[in-house]
């Protein structure tokens, strides 16, 4: 798709066009800081909002097209996924009660985007992860329609190779592969910028680094991704696999993946960071330059650097240097990009705060913490907080570890508080966000935490699936509520999912995902054994590449048993003697009633679930009898 209608931005002369306008462009930057054209002594803040469209069952509305023609007057725009959007909101001085009032306006965006995303039968939902997404939800045909996504799907598409593999290890394990840039739409964020100074910018982008993850471990809200039980903060593992375009080796080499932390201390300017990816990161796509910098500058004018900030728009650094031109200056920001969206928008607001705050504070009470850490312990550090938020160990200063939420509760707050009013944020204004991150960290309840916690008390009570509905529906209920923040929230409840028709509208929603196999080759006693000792009627026989080769059924083997008794023992008969070689099949995205009216239809007890010819799950006779029994459970409730 992105060759017929872009195929100019990813043609080598195109390329090499465009990346002397980046060269260009950061020679133009050289000179103005050294000309001193970056803004210095200000501090302004802002953020940007990605959120989910959800319709019936809770599940991905891919309409945010129709949702934006609603929001035409409000700072709205698309996201790669047609069930995402984000919003703008406006930087603000970072004085006075300025988060209170950048929360107003996000609630107000919030509120108009819901009316708009309500007039279409959906839902908003802010969540890191949306619970519900299942893998079907991630086709081409739901990616927005923006010529950019496709030049940078096919970019990436041929740089890797070949499909993007995901593996990603907690309480659950999930591997699996996919053909396009879409599985970085099941991550959506609350990113948060803040203006620094040229000269300051090294000193603060380190605490920036330093400070990331005892932020993320307090503000985690993503455990879950296609029902698997994963990291505190899955986005970090998934996007990064998302969007990496290393390939294998045939020798053990070191290359850095587009979305990192880093490797190393900032030492002297911001350039570095640029010069950094610059070296390490292709040029995926040209862009049209319409300004020279250089000819800006002459006129009086901070130039643009367009190319530039294009380039840097496909490297994802978790703290990435940003440049930008606002009130005819141009200055720097930090855009933390680690912080998850939701679980709602006073929780996002306090993440903001204590972020800020940290970096201000802990620049004012540490200095450069490259003088005192290793760059590897930090990095380290990232990565613990993504997968265990608050149940963390981090390794500190002077290489002492602590436990992240007592380094929050008596260290942490106390000093981002003085960071905060330092620059001039009022003291109730500290109190009320700082606050909610006390009021999370003391008593350990995460967005994560909740999620886990709401499904341990659902276990063993109806399906995954509509658990998972459930999660979803409670989390946009307590988001309606002004100023609750999670830790106050009481754990989704199975009445939330709004009914069993909507839990189960598809055969992914809730057909089995480790069914019992057996190989082609294998011995009949083996089937028989197997269905036996685990109570089934049905095995699905794969190949060595786990396609779906055939079925064998307790009345197949009945009748093997009937010949083998008339003809006699005649070897060790094999698995594809006796099965069915062309089993009904279904695909994941097969609404439930046309399943169930095929099994009653052909008479069949069993519908092996394929997606492009190998086997993901199973749908039984046993779960239309478990989803009829629920059926009449809430009946009787209702009444």
């Amino acid at each position: 798709m992105a060759s017929s209608r872009e195929g100019s931005e990813l043609e080598p002369e195109a390329i090499r066009g465009f990346t002397q306008a980046i060269l260009r462009d950061l020679r133009a930057l050289e000179r103005m800081l050294r000309e001193g054209w970056i803004e210095e002594g200000t501090r302004r803040f802002g953020a940007e909002q990605e959120l989910f469209l959800v319709g019936p069952g809770y599940s991905a509305l891919p309409l945010a097209l129709q949702v934006l023609e609603r929001l035409s007057d409000e700072p709205f725009t698309t996201e790669l996924a047609l069930f995402n959007l984000e919003a703008n909101l406006p930087p603000l001085r970072l004085e006075g009660d300025c988060f209170s009032r950048c929360h107003a306006e996000l609630d107000r965006l919030l509120d108009r985007a819901r009316a708009a995303v309500r007039a279409e039968g959906g839902e908003l939902a802010l969540a890191g992860i949306l619970p519900t997404l299942t893998k079907s939800d991630l086709t081409r045909e739901r990616m927005t329609p923006n010529p950019r996504y496709f030049t940078l799907d096919e970019a990436l598409g041929r740089m890797r190779g070949g499909e993007y593999q995901l593996r990603v290890q907690g309480a659950d394990e999930i591997i699996l592969r996919h053909d396009s840039l879409m599985l970085e739409s099941c991550n959506a964020s609350c990113q948060v910028h803040l203006q620094v100074g040229a000269r300051e910018f090294p000193l603060l982008f380190n605490v920036s680094q330093l400070m990331t993850a005892p932020v993320l471990a307090v503000a985690v809200n993503s455990p879950l991704l296609f029902g698997r039980r994963l990291w505190a903060e899955t986005r970090i593992a998934l996007f990064q696999q998302s969007l990496d375009t290393r390939a294998a080796t045939p020798y053990v080499r070191d290359m850095s993946p587009r979305v990192r932390f880093g490797d190393r201390w900032l030492e002297e300017s911001v350039i570095e960071l640029f010069q950094e990816d610059l070296a390490r990161f292709k040029i995926l796509m040209a862009g049209k330059v319409d300004k020279d910098p250089f000819e800006e500058m002459e006129a009086g004018t901070p130039p643009a650097l367009e190319a530039l900030q294009l380039y840097n728009s496909t490297i994802y650094r978790w703290n990435r240097p940003c440049y930008g031109v606002s009130e005819g200056r141009a200055h720097l920001r930090i855009e933390c990009r680690a912080l998850p969206s939701g679980p709602s928008s006073v929780d996002e607001m306090a993440n903001a705060a204590f972020w800020i705050g940290l970096v201000l504070g802990g620049a004012e009470a540490y200095g450069d913490p490259a003088e005192r850490m290793d760059f590897s312990d930090v990095k380290s550090n990232f990565l613990a907080a993504a997968r265990h938020g608050l149940n963390t160990g981090l390794r500190w200063f002077d290489g002492t570890t602590v436990s992240v939420r007592s380094l929050i509760l008596d260290t942490l707050l106390p000093l981002a508080r003085q960071g905060l009013l330092g620059a001039g944020v009022d003291d109730a204004e500290v109190d009320r966000y700082l606050g909610v991150i006390e009021g999370r960290a003391s008593s350990g309840r995460t967005g994560s935490e909740w999620m886990m916690r709401s499904l341990a008390g659902m276990e063993g009570r109806a399906t995954r699936s509509e658990q998972l509905a459930a999660l979803t529906g409670a989390m946009i209920d307590n988001q309606r509520q002004p100023d609750r923040p999670v830790h106050r929230w009481e754990p989704a409840r199975l009445e939330d999912a709004g009914g069993w028709t909507e839990a189960y509208a598809r055969v992914e929603q809730y057909m089995e995902t480790d069914p019992v196999t057996i190989n082609e080759d294998e011995a009949v006693d083996l089937a028989a054994f197997v269905m036996d000792r685990e109570r089934i009627r049905h095995i699905p026989v794969e190949d060595h590449d786990h396609r779906l080769v055939g079925l064998v059924s307790y009345r197949a083997f009945l009748r093997y048993l009937g010949e083998r008794n008339d003809a006699g023992s005649a070897g060790v008969p094999s698995i594809k003697d006796i099965m069915r070689t062309d089993p009904l099949t279904v695909a994941p995205e097969t609404p439930t009633l046309h399943a169930l009216n095929l099994m009653r239809e052909r008479a069949v007890g069993c519908l092996p679930v394929v997606k492009d010819g190998k086997l993901v799950g199973l749908v039984t006779e046993r779960v239309f009898a478990r989803i009829a029994h629920e059926l009449l459970e809430e009946k009787l409730r209702r009444k």
